[in-house]
């Protein structure tokens, strides 16, 4: 267990480098975003996949969570087509603290099909986050860290103290500087038209 420190625009390819060995032999890593701190795993990787679960106390099958992708270009690997107006949206939005629900195609590994068989996209204005993305070659897989259902509960936000909460649950937290306290805003685009179902830190542009 470490806690690693990377540059937030400039993050070291060394350490990069180490990062995806860890990914790649099961690990889970806390990472910063443009809004909380989160895991991430290797999308093919069941095991690490499970471990998250297991941390955040979930079922994997029951689980919301989101592929991390470095831009667009892929994201026909794992949706099912969509309409123009979606693609211009996700365009005009990111990168950005948003999280864009679509339906999955059979490329989604079955454990992380929701029952309503949808996928979340997330593409987060993060240098770190997507830098991990183009160095391990593929998507990951990522999810918030834990929280208490109370009215009052602000996230930890301080990679340190999140690694003494978590040193003996991850591989590797990365610090990349004070993080955010808010979710993503979540964009609902199944139907016809967008809807969101979580406002969060970002102001869609429609």
């Amino acid at each position: 267990m470490e806690l690693l420190k990377l540059h937030p625009l400039n993050p070291e390819k060394r350490l990069l480098s180490h990062i995806v060995e860890v990914l790649e032999n099961d690990g889970v890593i806390i990472y910063p975003t443009d809004t909380l701190y989160g895991f991430v795993c290797d999308i093919t990787n069941q095991k690490a996949v499970e471990r998250i679960a297991r941390i955040k106390n979930i079922d994997p099958r029951k689980a919301n969570f989101a592929f991390l992708i470095e831009d667009l270009t892929h994201i026909n690997d794992f949706a099912k087509p969509f309409s123009n107006y979606f693609f211009k949206l996700m365009k005009r939005n990111l990168p950005g603290p948003f999280t864009f629900i679509l339906n999955a195609n059979n490329s989604v590994p079955k454990m992380l099909k929701n029952n309503k068989k949808t996928i979340g996209i997330r593409v987060p204005d993060s240098v770190i986050a997507r830098e991990i993305v183009i160095a391990l070659g593929k998507p990951l897989i990522t999810s918030s860290i834990p929280h208490e259902e109370t009215e009052n509960y602000i996230y930890p936000s301080d990679p340190e103290q999140i690694f003494e909460e978590f040193k003996y649950k991850v591989d590797i937290v990365i610090d990349g500087g004070i993080g955010g306290i808010h979710h993503s805003t979540i964009v609902d685009c199944i139907g016809d038209e967008a809807i969101i179902t979580r406002q969060g830190l970002g102001d869609l542009l429609l």
